[in-house]
């Protein structure tokens, strides 16, 4: 039977303070309040009266999991489900390959740093692919630009430090190019044009500008395209795309990992020789999702994401899969005997028989994107 699950609000200072209170109508605490997490990963696990939910995977992950999804993740959840609530510039980051991340993973725990230390890189040995789906108009940066069009960019803001860069990325092969640049942008010798740039700078890279003032990451935020989705626009980020999220409302999900490479726009640790092994050299338009009816699918088999506007037409959700549910609007009502109000989660268990959903509002639901 479908669990109802307490969630768990993650206070980061890029966080709005009014605009997850008003989606979930609560009250504002005065503080940020960034992403909302729904899920199982062991650093804000949801609970169900007051046992967090990755305890009651490891208890029964064959009720809980189904087979399908241990058959192909493991005994985990494979995903999280999070709301953000961008207020000022994320980080600038990539995310690594499986690959990476278990070969990164492995050195810094053969080299013994803790988990919690703030030089640890990697914290855990997955990938990390996310998508983000808009509530409200919502920005970012994602992808590298095509390098010539940077260079158009650079040398518009009449900075003569920016021309080496501008020429760089014309004359030079796009890989070679944007490796060149990021390397030196990221470097403490740039300081002095950042210095000189942070004036010239307007529109979306002035406002980084104002919130992350001298952070070298405001001139590798240059090198990326700049990204808008409006409500039920999609994005999906896969390993070694470099994004900031910049402002609005979004559903995001992804792998449930938390490794991060930061490129800047942050106070937290910056591993720029790491970083430049799991950066993706090449130009790349931000990959937008198209859905398929209410369906959000994306090259990530460990997440689809769905957009339910309830009816008291059932809509039957499928047993033998883990299902993560958020009501954001309206009241949704499960069968057997469970309701949802807004703001409120539930998890269903693979084991569930299937389940019906009616009421009225706006919900959305992942589950593996395995068979779905």
């Amino acid at each position: 039977m479908p669990l109802p699950l307490s969630t768990v609000i993650r206070p980061y200072e890029w966080g709005s303070r009014t605009a997850l209170p008003e989606l979930l109508g609560a009250e504002p605490t005065g503080r940020p309040q960034a992403e909302l997490w729904a899920g199982a990963h062991p650093a804000a696990p949801s609970s169900v009266d007051g046992t967090p939910l990755d305890a009651l995977i490891e208890r029964d992950p064959a009720g809980m999991l189904g087979a399908a999804s241990i058959a192909r993740f493991g005994p985990t959840l494979p995903y999280l489900l999070k709301v953000l609530a961008v207020e000022k510039p994320l980080s600038l980051q990539v995310h690594p390959t499986t690959a990476q991340a278990e070969a990164g993973f492995a050195a810094e725990e053969a080299r013994g740093i803790p988990i919690d230390d703030r030089v640890r890189t990697y914290k855990d040995p997955f990938h990390k692919p996310e998508m983000v789906c808009a509530l409200t108009a919502f920005h970012g940066l994602c992808g590298f630009r095509e390098p010539r069009e940077t260079a158009a960019l650079l040398d518009g803001l009449g900075v003569p430090g920016l021309r080496p860069w501008a020429t760089a990325l014309r004359t030079e092969p796009p890989a070679k190019a944007l490796r060149t640049v990021l390397t030196q942008m990221l470097d403490e010798s740039s300081r002095p044009v950042l210095a000189a740039v942070e004036p010239a700078l307007t529109g979306v890279y002035a406002g980084i500008a104002r919130a992350h003032p001298g952070d070298q990451g405001v001139l590798a935020a240059l090198l990326l395209n700049h990204v808008e989705l409006e409500p039920g626009e999609a994005l999906f980020l896969d390993a070694g795309v470099p994004h900031s999220y910049l402002g609005g409302l979004a559903i995001e999900v992804m792998a449930n990992s938390d490794n991060v490479l930061r490129c800047g726009l942050t106070g937290k640790h910056v591993d720029v020789p790491e970083l430049m092994r799991v950066v993706e050299f090449a130009p790349s338009a931000p990959a937008r999702v198209e859905p398929a009816g209410n369906q959000y699918r994306s090259a990530a088999a460990e997440f689809t994401l769905v957009r339910h506007d309830l009816t008291d037409d059932p809509d039957e959700l499928p047993a033998g899969l883990p299902q993560t549910l958020l009501c954001l609007e309206g009241e949704a009502r499960l069968t057997p005997d469970l309701t949802l109000g807004r703001g409120e989660a539930a998890f269903i268990p693979a084991g569930a028989p299937a389940t019906h959903l009616t009421g009225k509002g706006t919900l959305y639901r992942v589950l593996p994107g395995i068979g779905s």
